[in-house]
């Protein structure tokens, strides 16, 4: 079973701190890097789930040749939206430790918006999008709670703007988890410098120091620029949930 889950948030680098973390010599990736068990596969069972990961005597013999422990884990972002996704872990992977990076949700929202339209989700513009997201998800998280085998498309490619609502998600993980196997990170300093948020990474996950040759961007996407109006109108719309957030972990993002 997986050491550590790194549970979202989607499009924010997730995909990038996951690679980092496999280069590490301490460290076996899962055979997939989204597994997707707690939300989207959690039907196929947890000796599936398990087939996704190293052997425990793959690790007694790292161990006896190493003198430490091997570590591995796994990044599906959607983990942090999903509802059911905090009880399932709890119920399956009590110990793991919780990695959560935070982008700027209007940046999120736009990153997330471009992705579907890539995958042919999404035909709307953006402002259209944003606007039927409430119709779009109308229902969903009612339905996925009534039926947990339900798969809430809209729910998962069409959430912009909810997704973005960081606070009321980590909520949910922090009532599950104690807060010390949390490490909740902002993004745009993994963006920007690396090292500066990798090392906590080891840190937190008990890894001996260590970098990658390079800190190559992964999964990156080329969009044009969000309208400016559009823009300002998303950071009115998000300014009082990112300040409650700010209140909950007690640290300014400096989101704009």
């Amino acid at each position: 079973m997986p050491d550590y889950l790194i549970i979202g948030a989607q499009r924010g680098g997730t995909t990038s701190l996951y690679n980092y973390l496999s280069q590490h010599p301490s460290v076996a990736p899962a055979l997939r890097k989204e597994v997707h068990f707690f939300d989207l596969n959690y039907r196929k069972g947890i000796s599936w789930y398990r087939s996704n990961f190293p052997t425990f005597f793959s690790r007694y013999l790292f161990r006896q040749r190493h003198g430490c422990d091997l570590l591995s884990g796994e990044a599906s972002p959607y983990y942090l939206f999903h509802p059911h996704a905090p009880r399932r872990v709890l119920k399956h992977l009590p110990q793991a430790k919780l990695i959560v990076l935070l982008r700027n949700p209007i940046e999120r929202a736009y990153s997330h918006y471009n992705l579907a339209r890539k995958l042919g989700f999404e035909n709307l513009s953006f402002e259209e999008g944003i606007e039927k997201e409430e119709e779009r998800l109308d229902g969903e998280v009612k339905k996925m709670l009534e039926d947990e085998l339900y798969l809430g498309s809209s729910h998962r490619h069409h959430s912009y703007l909810r997704r973005g609502i960081y606070v009321d998600q980590l909520k949910v993980w922090m009532d599950s988890f104690p807060w010390d196997r949390i490490l909740v990170l902002r993004s745009e300093d993994l963006f920007s410098n690396p090292p500066s948020v990798f090392g906590p990474v080891l840190e937190f996950l008990n890894l001996r120091p260590w970098e990658p040759k390079e800190y190559e961007k992964f999964n990156a996407l080329e969009y044009q620029s969000i309208n400016p109006s559009t823009r300002n109108r998303l950071a009115e719309f998000f300014k009082g949930h990112n300040e409650r957030l700010y209140a909950l972990l007690g640290r300014d993002f400096g989101w704009q």
